[in-house]
């Protein structure tokens, strides 16, 4: 099943996600507040690169951004209000050149547009506490996951926090 009922390009899908003001985010830090700041906060804010993929649905070049072939153990806050996003879980090797998830980490804490620009039908991925965009999600493209959905992140929407290393004792470290 999608995110939009039976189909996620679905013209008459019956199941529509709410619009951000009616999304219930979760996420680390931001306590299910919503975050709104003036453009110009977000320019002081963030880097010219961050602020163009963020603000303004920009997309990294692929193989070039921090997480795509990242395998460390986590969780993904957006970067620009620290939601807790992804995990390193439901993370996948796509080879897409961009970071790759077959789910959110819940549902209330991303929100989809119907995206038609550039002559392409795409459901787009924001965060449901901010609004940034955070990349694209595609279905049916015959990927081995559980939902046969690939989130198509870019990197500098995300951060990664690192699970915290397991504490390993004397006689672990001298096998």
């Amino acid at each position: 099943m999608s995110i939009f009922g039976n189909s996620i390009f679905g013209q008459n899908a019956p199941h529509t996600p709410a619009p951000a003001q009616e999304a219930a985010p979760g996420g680390a830090g931001t306590a299910g507040k919503r975050v709104e700041k003036t453009d110009e906060q977000w320019r002081q804010e963030l880097t010219p690169e961050e602020y163009q993929v963020l603000r303004q649905a920009g997309t990294e070049r692929p193989y070039t951004g921090e997480y795509w072939d990242t395998h460390t153990a986590g969780v993904y806050q957006c970067r620009a209000c620290g939601a807790e996003l992804f995990t390193s879980n439901e993370k996948f090797d796509s080879h897409c050149g961009w970071p790759s998830f077959w789910a959110p980490l819940a549902e209330g804490n991303v929100r989809y547009i119907h995206d038609r620009t550039l002559g392409m039908e795409r459901v787009e991925v924001r965060c449901a506490t901010c609004d940034s965009h955070l990349g694209h999600v595609f279905e049916g493209e015959g990927y081995g996951t559980p939902t046969d959905q690939r989130y198509c992140i870019n990197s500098v929407s995300i951060r990664l926090v690192q699970d915290e290393d397991p504490q390993v004792s004397a006689t672990q470290a001298e096998d």
